[in-house]
């Protein structure tokens, strides 16, 4: 075989043609800016996200952490619940009910010592700071209990480029730490989920809500630590004047402002022949402290995380025709779609290709509003019109169906 045969075999292996029929083999290149038909073989993951170590000390001041939590506590305190999916009847699934109460109780405690909230915190946390939200899979083959879930660092985990959809090729790694053969854990599509926050053509990776702030959080910690020394005076910002002061003064009154006023709060005595007077570099006001400045980055902070400033503790220009608006807002901008996002994942990666019970699916029941009010007033009005069955309402607010008594038409549809 030639140099050009050999070559034109790698750009296909890496377009996922190998073991496709030519009717269906790919005719684009998945992630050109970051392939070559040079590049090694060793590893079949052989792309890392970047350090995420800025990233996690960021994650850990007051706005940033105000940021992650309004969206993360949110999403991790919904009720949620396992139904049916569309387009399966469920006359036609085996043990429903059983399955259901497995699935859920499962999911209450994936593992010997998290519970749903603990675990899918942490996914989400790691989502939000840098669009890596891991968590390993594991089918066990139990009926009882079908698989088990760990939250991983998703900053350890390694993209294989040339992953064409062979479920029995590695598409992922995990950077154990270890040197040598041990270095990188090879894991499969069914073996890990990984939620990718802000998913893009030209890279495997996601992007975080937080990597959009990184700047701007940067920014405002230098500029709070500048107002910080400002305002404990450990930043002088005037300086005194004498007039036809001799170089002997001049030291005498340094060495007794160093040796007797400076750090004691007591008064100074001054006793000369003119008053002394005060250069100021700056206003002396809170303007100094660059205020208004640091506003401006939480605003921007604020942006990154589709969230208003109000939430972020800015409530000068709020009021109350529009603090509900902004907040309904935050919801559905913030809040939702990362609801949306993980639901998604926990019903295709884990029901679907982890255990094959791809006839289930993940819901939360609070994402149509945030006021349960609200939500319930236009769930009667829907009852009203004829649109929605009360067995339809009652499977989208996670409870069971009624007794036997339900009424003729009104089917009942299974949910846990």
């Amino acid at each position: 075989m030639g140099l050009s045969e050999r070559v034109r075999g790698a750009w296909n292996a890496l377009a996922g043609a190998a073991g496709q029929t030519p009717s269906a083999a790919r005719k684009t290149l998945a992630l050109p800016s970051v392939l070559s038909p040079y590049q090694g073989a060793a590893s079949p993951a052989a792309l890392p996200k970047p350090s995420a170590h800025n990233l996690r000390r960021f994650a850990e001041t007051p706005v940033a952490r105000r940021a992650i939590n309004l969206v993360k506590d949110r999403i991790a305190s919904m009720d949620w619940q396992i139904r049916v999916r569309r387009g399966y009847n469920p006359a036609d699934i085996a043990d429903l009910a059983a399955k259901l109460r497995t699935l859920r109780g499962t999911l209450e405690a994936p593992n010997h010592s998290d519970s749903f909230r603990t675990l899918f915190e942490q996914v989400l946390e790691d989502t939000l700071v840098g669009g890596f939200g891991a968590a390993e899979m594991n089918a066990t083959g139990d009926p009882g209990r079908p698989f088990t879930l760990y939250a991983i660092d998703g900053a350890a985990i390694q993209v294989n480029p040339r992953w064409n959809g062979d479920p029995a090729t590695p598409r992922y790694g995990f950077q154990t730490g270890r040197t040598g053969i041990e270095a990188v854990t090879p894991l499969l599509d069914t073996e890990l989920m990984y939620v990718r926050l802000n998913p893009r053509s030209y890279t495997p990776f996601g992007l975080g809500r937080l990597e959009v702030a990184f700047e701007s959080i940067g920014q405002l910690l230098s500029a709070s630590r500048y107002a910080g020394r400002l305002a404990s005076n450990s930043v002088v910002q005037y300086a005194l004047w004498l007039d036809e002061a001799t170089p002997e003064q001049h030291d005498r009154l340094i060495r007794w402002w160093q040796d007797e006023i400076e750090g004691t709060g007591r008064v100074p005595v001054l006793s000369c022949d003119k008053k002394p007077e005060v250069l100021r570099f700056a206003g002396g006001t809170d303007a100094d402290l660059r205020l208004q400045w640091q506003e401006f980055l939480i605003r921007m902070i604020g942006n990154a995380f589709d969230l208003p400033p109000m939430l972020l503790g800015l409530e000068a220009d709020v009021n109350r025709s529009t603090a509900g608006e902004l907040a309904d807002e935050a919801f559905q901008a913030a809040v939702v779609p990362v609801a949306k996002l993980l639901s998604e994942h926990i019903t295709r990666d884990l029901f679907g290709k982890c255990i094959g019970w791809p006839e289930f699916e993940f819901v939360f029941n609070e994402l149509e509003s945030r006021d349960q009010q609200e939500e319930a007033a236009i769930q009667v009005q829907l009852l009203n019109a004829g649109v929605l069955t009360v067995a339809e309402v009652r499977a989208m607010r996670g409870l069971a169906p009624l007794p036997s008594s339900t009424p003729a038409g009104d089917q009942e549809i299974p949910c846990i």
